[in-house]
């Protein structure tokens, strides 16, 4: 049963009672990062293997996911600065114990390409916080595996 969670804004990133940060090096340019996280949205479950369905709602202002599994999100883009950050915050959702979330991609150019940093921040029930806790090590793994396949699409070789 879905139900609506608690809208919070961009601060949430730092003010949350959970925050997961992840990093990696990519050597894809800012620009096609982004293009890939904020206007190709329906492209994500080909990189997101967690992600088996997405699109843009509302000229972009919004999106529907759904993860393998079956949980869905509606959201609402919080934050898209061109080549710097994407954010959303998760309006509806299946996910039970859930109270508030709120994702974060920032981009920074680096001398190879690009550092992205993916901030997941939450609130729920102390069985959902503990949960997650407890979940950081696959949520790592999953964004680890995600953004590696998104530089090899991305690579120029990945075209020809």
């Amino acid at each position: 049963m879905a139900h609506r969670l608690r809208t919070v804004g961009l601060d949430f990133v730092e003010t949350a009672p959970v925050r997961l940060v992840f990093a990696r090096e990519v050597a894809a340019s800012p620009e096609a990062v982004y293009r890939a996280l904020a206007e190709d949205v329906g492209g994500w479950p080909q990189w997101f293997s967690a992600v088996s369905a997405a699109r843009s709602t509302d000229g972009g202002a919004g999106r529907h996911i759904r993860l393998r599994g079956g949980t869905r999100f509606e959201e609402t883009v919080i934050a898209a600065e061109p080549n710097e950050v994407y954010a959303y915050r998760v309006d509806v959702t299946n996910a039970p114990g859930l109270r508030a979330l709120v994702e974060e991609w920032r981009l920074v150019r680096d001398f190879s390409g690009t550092r992205v940093q993916w901030t997941w921040a939450a609130d729920g029930t102390a069985a959902f916080r503990l949960g997650l806790r407890l979940g950081r090590a696959g949520l790592g793994r999953a964004f680890r595996d995600a953004v590696t396949r998104l530089d090899h699409r991305l690579s120029p070789t990945a075209a020809s």
